[in-house]
């Protein structure tokens, strides 16, 4: 055996430990019901492995292990972005993302309304203790309202025909289009820039038309929205202050 192909063996073995030996630390491991092995960074740069119930661990490290560049690659995304994503502590002062501003927010004393929007966020105080759900609650009304009415002016330009449209709870998907022709949005889209609606709107109802992200699909999508790079740049550059 030559010198080149010994040292291309133990490259070959560092790779599947880990890139140079590293060992990549897992900061919490999801068992459930799925068939195969999911990575995830969080906003944290943190690794989150969700993995089917009967997977061995070994196998699991085996497969952080082959995706090791890819971790690193995404941390280094996360770590370098410029606005940090601070979870919510619901406090005077603190700002709330909503159609792509921030707003302040107002702890209120005596409010019968849990939550008002008036250029600002004023909370009642009776309600801290479930202020989160409070907001998600308040999200998907505006995004029930909103988003429809941004379907149906798109629909009317290019005779798009759709069966319903859903407001989900999405973490990763900003929408969808079924083969029934549902079309289902994530609340958390209402916190972005009206032109960033309006992208995931007419992406989803091309889909409709062009099923999948094919050259045509992409012709599509720019006779109605010429600039729709720039509008898909912004999501997947801020996407993930989108949440509350």
């Amino acid at each position: 055996m030559s010198t080149l192909q010994l040292i291309e063996i133990i490259e070959s073995i560092k790779q599947r430990r880990g890139t140079s030996g590293m060992k990549i630390k897992i900061d919490k491991l999801i068992r459930m019901k799925r068939k195969t092995i999911a990575l995830q960074i969080t906003d944290d740069a943190a690794l989150i492995v969700k993995a089917p119930f009967r997977v061995s661990e070994q196998i699991i490290k085996e497969v952080v292990a082959k995706h090791v560049t890819w971790i690193e690659k995404r941390r280094k995304e996360v770590l370098s972005r410029e606005t940090k994503f601070v979870k919510k502590e619901f406090v005077n002062g603190e700002k709330i993302f909503y159609m792509g501003q921030y707003y302040e927010l107002t702890i209120i004393d005596e409010q019968n309304e849990p939550l008002i929007f008036n250029q600002g966020f004023f909370l009642s105080k009776n309600y801290l203790s479930t202020a989160r759900e409070v907001f998600i609650d308040w999200y998907k009304k505006r995004a029930l309202e909103k988003i429809p009415e941004r379907v149906e002016c798109y629909t009317k330009k290019r005779n798009f025909t759709y069966s319903k449209i859903t407001i989900t709870n999405a973490e990763k998907r900003w929408g969808s289009c079924s083969s029934k022709g549902n079309l289902n949005f994530s609340w958390r889209l209402i916190m972005a820039p009206l032109f960033v609606v309006d992208y995931v709107v007419v992406h989803e109802l091309t889909h409709l038309k062009v099923r999948n992200h094919s050259k045509s699909f992409w012709d599509e999508v720019k006779i109605l929205m010429p600039d729709y790079k720039r509008r898909q740049e912004w999501l997947k550059n801020n996407g993930y202050l989108l949440r509350i």
